[in-house]
């Protein structure tokens, strides 16, 4: 394993061979394609403000897991990719306000004890000053009456100014701001004083997790990975995990199991016939997942049908509710994607998030896990996050660089993750 004294690089523990190095191969070759087809596709479908995706690389597939469009963990960002998000947050603050937009609120999410998640915003709003913008942190905290100043880790300090509502337009103390940009995920509902604005709110109210649904996600990703796979003439499963879904479900009460077992066991066969197709030699799981939400929360790994039966109470009570105490009612079963990336010396099990800014890749970091396996959710209570230099993030491929050094991972990386962003920009256009 290639690795520097003073820096751990990612290592992927199966060769670099069959599909996947077929795979890697054909996109850093059809490079000029790729980058055709996506300028057509952004022209056609602008992509959303910002977005995070969670990649899985078993070595035989590399597939999106999950897409964020409320993007936390930029503090996690190596700062040598700060001129890469300035510039790209003047396009996305252009295209989404106009070119006269100056002035900016971040509305984030009402946490005053998550330090990190407040370090994250702290970033963010210093990259929209550093584009030149006038920016403020506008609160959504009940009975906030005036500003309040929270002391970080990093000894910075960010102030929250509680938001209000003139008519259509709403102020952070005497800011108005000429663009809303959210950084919550609305999973406890679209707050009033939000609706129905003059000013431009992005992402769009609609694509929080009030209303938005994984599964609709992965349907549209299903149908932008067909494309993509048909054009550079490979197998879409090679990049598509497939997924599954069923009505109501109420965990507490055992309402709904039998739907997801029957659809455990036909996605763990539909996965088994791929496997015997490529010769995988791995036993097939899938993730059962709350289909709305964040934060790691409400989710499960099954082997077999009869897992979901054999719940006991503490597992159940674990997936019956997800981030602000919301009831789970709906699920994604979702094809588990191992990821056989480990991180440093201890080879611990790790997975690439990619960030992006409108359309442009802004760089990623490894979200890292020393008690988790290669086919757990890595986004749970005990992760750490591993920076990436800026020279492994390249965007732009060597053709003649040897096919199993890292860095040409990250050119694939990246064109999957716009993948995904281009499936949540067909989900805005169609809302």
């Amino acid at each position: 394993m290639a690795t520097h004294p003073a820096h751990p690089v990612p290592h992927l523990t199966t060769a670099l061979t069959g599909p996947l190095h077929q795979l890697e191969t054909v996109i850093i070759e059809r490079q000029a394609l790729i980058e055709s087809w996506f300028r057509c596709q952004w022209h056609t479908t602008p992509a959303p403000f910002y977005a995070s995706v969670d990649l899985r690389n078993a070595g035989f597939k590399i597939a999106p897991v999950d897409t964020n469009l409320f993007p936390a963990g930029f503090n996690n960002l190596n700062p040598a990719f700060e001129a890469l998000c300035i510039q790209a947050i003047q396009l996305a603050v252009e295209k989404s306000g106009g070119p006269t937009t100056d002035r900016i609120v971040i509305v984030p999410e009402s946490h005053t004890r998550n330090l990190y998640y407040l370090e994250s915003v702290r970033v963010l709003r210093d990259l929209i000053d550093k584009a030149g913008f006038e920016v403020r942190i506008g609160s959504l905290i009940p009975d906030l009456e005036g500003p309040m100043s929270i002391e970080l880790n990093s000894g910075e300090k960010l102030e929250l100014v509680p938001l209000s509502r003139e008519e259509n337009a709403v102020r952070a103390g005497e800011f108005v701001p000429d663009l809303v940009l959210l950084n919550n995920d609305l999973s406890a509902g679209l707050p009033a004083i939000l609706e129905g604005l003059e000013q431009p709110v992005v992402p769009p109210l609609a694509l929080g997790w009030s209303t938005r649904l994984k599964s609709v996600h992965f349907g549209y990703y299903q149908q932008v990975a067909g494309e993509f796979a048909e054009r550079l003439d490979i197998d879409p499963w090679l990049i598509d995990p497939l997924f599954r879904n069923c009505g109501e479900i109420d965990f507490m009460k055992r309402e709904g199991t039998a739907c997801m077992q029957i659809n455990v066991d036909a996605l763990l066969r539909q996965i088994q016939r791929k496997y015997d197709e490529y010769g995988v030699d791995s036993k097939p799981f899938v993730i059962i997942k709350a289909d709305k939400g964040t934060y790691g929360m409400g989710v499960m790994t099954a082997h077999s049908a009869e897992d979901v039966l054999e719940l006991n109470r503490k597992e159940r009570t674990r997936m019956a509710t997800t981030k602000e105490g919301q009831k789970i009612t709906k699920v994604i079963i979702q094809e588990g994607v191992y990821t056989h990336e480990t991180w440093g010396d201890a080879n611990t099990v790790a997975e690439p998030v990619v960030y992006m800014i409108g359309n442009n890749v802004v760089g990623g970091f490894y979200r890292v896990h020393d008690k988790r396996a290669t086919f757990e959710n890595l986004n749970a209570p005990g992760m750490r996050f591993e920076r990436l230099a800026f020279d492994e993030c390249c965007i732009t491929p060597d053709k003649h660089q040897s096919p199993d050094a890292h860095p040409n991972r990250f050119y694939t990386y990246g064109v999957i993750a716009r993948l995904a962003l281009l499936a949540a920009a067909r989900e805005k256009a169609n809302l």
